[in-house]
């Protein structure tokens, strides 16, 4: 089983006039490969998962898949729903899509219990059983955290989970886990925190600043599996403000007006509930850009 490791983007999803901008979202994903990313992630919490229709959460899918396709990046695909059943289909077919791996936001909004989500992921693992699998804890989004010991359980008994993208913000979870299972690919989900849980063992990110600095965020990975933890340190500093604005308001509102302020979407656009940030945030994010050399298409 070959397993998708270092860096990742977790991909906006850009509309036009309320639908999904096909052409853009190809192109940004085009962009990505130009500028060394490992792999893409599309439809997670950052491409607005949550607000797609199916039919436009697969369209997705499909278009990674179809972008990356001969490429060296691969494609680690969202499948994530708070219903078992739903997550179960995207996943089958993210599987018949040709993705390289999945992973799986935990179900939001239910509040399952620690069986529940042992039971949640084991069946979704085990309807794709030839592809990787990777769980996606991020309590601050959902409401429930994926413990350490669940964590650790799944890992143990189903062959095809190899790992976890943690974003609790927690330094200690991932020394935990990491520390009790060495083997177990931890990815980091908090972009303010790339370089320490990369060197503490971690084994790649999935970020939301990569969608802006795809360049700089593949090289600090690079650096840091190769051991070069001074480089990527400075990389992880020089990225601080921006990775800190990016958040100002919740993801991915920041992340999509930076998108437009670049001039890599040419619509700024929202699914509701969401909405674009305050004229005074919109200020913050383009006075933090200015810092920086940011690729075009």
């Amino acid at each position: 089983m070959d397993l998708v490791t270092g860096s990742s983007t977790a991909l906006i999803t850009p509309f036009k006039n309320g639908k999904l901008d096909e052409q853009t979202f190809a192109a940004l994903i085009t962009r990505q490969i130009n500028n060394g990313i490992n792999a893409v992630c599309p439809v997670g919490t950052t491409g607005e998962s949550a607000t797609l229709t199916h039919d436009e959460h697969k369209r997705c899918i499909e278009i990674a898949v179809e972008v990356c396709k001969g490429t060296a990046t691969k494609v680690l695909a969202g499948a994530g729903s708070n219903a078992t059943h739903e997550a179960i289909e995207i996943a089958k077919h993210a599987q018949s899509a040709g993705v390289d791996a999945i992973f799986s936001v935990s179900p939001y909004y239910n509040k399952p219990s620690q069986e529940g989500l042992y039971q949640h992921y084991k069946a979704i693992a085990e309807s794709v059983s030839e592809l990787p699998f990777m769980l996606y804890n991020v309590p601050g989004r959902t409401g429930v955290d994926i413990s350490a010991d669940t964590t650790i359980r799944l890992f143990d008994d189903v062959a095809n989970i190899y790992g976890i993208k943690e974003a609790t913000g927690s330094l200690e979870r991932t020394v935990e886990l990491l520390s009790r299972r060495p083997e177990l690919k931890v990815f980091s989900g908090d972009d303010a925190i790339d370089y320490p849980i990369l060197a503490n063992g971690g084994a790649g990110i999935t970020s939301v600043t990569a969608n802006l600095m795809p360049d700089l965020k593949s090289e600090l990975v690079r650096l840091a599996l190769a051991g070069d933890f001074a480089g990527a340190k400075a990389i992880n500093d020089k990225l601080y403000p921006l990775n800190s604005v990016m958040f100002c308001e919740a993801n991915p509102i920041p992340v999509k007006a930076a998108m437009y302020i670049a001039g890599l979407t040419e619509t700024l656009e929202y699914r509701l509930p969401l909405l674009a940030p305050s004229l005074e945030n919109m200020k913050k994010i383009e006075e933090v850009m200015k810092n920086y050399d940011i690729k075009g298409l």
